[in-house]
């Protein structure tokens, strides 16, 4: 052809063979995520025939994590993040050392350098938000209790990963990395509080300023009765922010885009904005998935078999393990302790980036790089089989285990509910769900009729 068009034929492939082998996924009763990966596969460097261009499928796939925690911040309040910070802070942290040392225990048993132990330890740690978002919301639990504490608990560990990733630079030296990354004389501490000051500037920016811009600017824009008009502002918006937080303040795309849809909540359309960037939200995420299969080499399953089982155990029972045990501690119910654990038993986007840096500052080898994409890969594949596995092993803890039935009284007000009740106090009730715009009227019409 006479100009290049890598983007189209990147986007035509992954999207086609995305379709043909989600729909061959969902027939056999496979979540269609997995067709989407091995599609992946099919197009990647790895495989023979045609070969995507992995660094702009990558790319897109990026667009996939901003849109999607566009969608989270959409739907959650700073009120509601706070209302789990008791247990998403100290929860988060405790996890990523407790994965972190056993990746690095294991990595240390190989015969790793200390260097490479933490980076592979670290980029087992944290979870993947599209997975993550995607297994919450097609249970329809992410705006439940339970949804909240996952989300609280992965913006913390993004927010611990952007420390990682800019003081690892700085670190390299130390731990027997290049040297050339990292500025001479560079001051760690130094470098530590400049971030933590960014990320504070950038969050400051976003609550005093961001909450009176974004929902002035959808008023605005929903006045001129353009639909298109208005996806665009709500789309622009959060890459926009993405874009301009991840260069002025070296904070991620994904929680960039999470505090410009956290503000855009604030606006009276904040429903309809969630709405109509939905099918956008879906078609990235479905890039998001193709890249992690063409980042994925087939053969680490035949030439380190044993390595990769050890990785994806350390992912899917370690982490599930220490966030269960965390959240019970704390004194959350076993369910919100199971669907925290399986929420968090894989690995995506952050771990790749963390990868890729520990690669090029001679830290990671190579085959770490592999091992961990193997990791995500699988994970990723299983996550959903954890999520069904949530109720039969809940069911089966409380019929075996004293201790599993206490936990759930506490802090469930469902466990306290009768079994039947009077069916003379079901009738003649009005519920009204959502007090928007509508809302209000419809409770003032009830309360002018006395109804209420």
């Amino acid at each position: 052809m006479p100009h290049n068009v890598s983007l189209i034929s990147t986007i035509a492939a992954g999207f086609g063979l995305a379709m043909v082998f989600g729909y061959i996924a969902a027939r056999v009763k496979v979540p269609p995520l997995v067709g989407y990966l091995f599609a992946g596969i099919l197009i990647g460097p790895a495989t023979p025939g045609f070969v995507a261009d992995v660094d702009l499928a990558g790319q897109l796939a990026e667009i996939g994590v901003m849109l999607l925690m566009l969608g989270v911040g959409l739907h959650f309040s700073l009120k509601d993040l706070l209302a789990v910070r008791r247990i998403a802070i100290p929860g988060a942290l405790l996890q990523i050392a407790v994965a972190t040392a056993l990746g690095m225990g294991t990595a240390t048993l190989w015969g790793w350098s200390l260097g490479a132990a933490l980076v592979f330890g670290l980029a087992l740690s944290v979870a993947s938000t599209v997975v993550l978002l995607r297994a919450l919301e097609s249970r329809g639990v992410l705006e439940s209790v339970n949804g909240q504490i996952a989300v609280g608990w992965l913006i913390v560990e993004d927010l611990v990963m952007v420390l990682v990733l800019v003081l690892l630079p700085a670190l390299a030296p130390l731990l027997g990395g290049a040297v050339e990354h990292a500025a001479p004389g560079q001051n760690i501490w130094a470098t530590l509080a400049i971030t933590l000051a960014k990320v504070g500037a950038f969050i400051a920016l976003m609550l005093v300023v961001g909450r009176r811009v974004f929902p002035r600017l959808l008023w605005l824009v929903a006045r001129t009765g353009s639909r298109e008009l208005f996806t665009l502002c709500v789309i622009a918006g959060a890459v926009s922010v993405a874009y301009g937080s991840a260069k002025l303040f070296d904070v991620s795309f994904a929680l960039g885009a999470f505090f410009a849809g956290m503000m855009m909540r604030e606006s009276e359309f904040s429903h309809r904005a969630a709405e109509e960037s939905l099918p956008l939200r879906d078609a990235f995420s479905v890039l998001f998935f193709v890249s992690v299969g063409m980042l994925f080499d087939p053969r680490v399953l035949i030439d380190e078999p044993l390595r990769v089982l050890a990785v994806v155990a350390i992912i899917m029972v370690g982490k599930t393990l220490a966030a269960v045990v965390l959240v019970v501690a704390f004194r959350y119910p076993l369910n919100s302790a199971l669907t925290v654990g399986a929420s968090l038993a894989q690995i995506g986007e952050f771990s790749f980036i963390l990868a890729g840096l520990g690669v090029a500052l001679k830290l990671l080898p190579v085959e770490g790089q592999s091992l961990i994409l193997a990791g995500a890969l699988i994970s990723i594949a299983l996550n959903s089989l954890l999520f069904g596995a949530i109720e039969p092993v809940q069911a089966w803890l409380r019929q075996r285990s004293a201790l599993a039935r206490r936990l759930e009284q506490p802090d469930d007000p469902l466990s306290e509910l009768p079994v039947s009740v009077d069916t003379s106090l079901l009738t003649g009730q009005i519920v009204l769900v959502g007090y928007g715009r509508v809302g209000q009227r419809i409770a003032q019409a009830l309360a002018a009729h006395k109804l209420v």
